[in-house]
């Protein structure tokens, strides 16, 4: 079993920028890939950014390529999502998972963080 808890949103205004952490707990998380999804009111859940195993390979939507970067901590258990100058279309609830980039599938989920970008 994998545990997943995400913090570090809030309310912040354009052009600002937030750092997300995404705690992991479990003997074997270290093994599955990770990312960072969001689901915005009334629209579907998008995965934003994910990072492999080895944090070799990494890849972003095109909606926030150049502002959020992810990153992973094996030594901290921890993975990250920094993102600069964000805009007020990035409020959404943020979540953390593990799985498999290759497949897409994602068998470990976090509560969610919500993200507010004020104009």
């Amino acid at each position: 079993q994998v545990q997943l808890v995400e913090s570090g949103g809030g309310l912040v205004q354009a052009g600002d920028s937030l750092r997300l952490s995404c705690a992991a707990s479990g003997r074997t998380w270290f093994v599955y890939d990770m990312a960072w999804f969001r689901q915005a009111p009334g629209k579907e859940r998008e995965s934003v950014a994910t990072i492999s195993r080895f944090s070799s390979r990494t890849s972003y939507s095109d909606s926030v390529k150049g502002r959020f970067t992810i990153s992973r901590d094996s030594a901290k258990n921890t993975v990250y999502l920094q993102m600069i100058n964000l805009k007020p279309e990035d409020t959404a609830v943020y979540y953390c998972a593990a799985g498999s980039t290759t497949s897409g599938k994602y068998d470990y989920w976090g509560q969610g963080t919500q993200v507010t970008v004020s104009s």
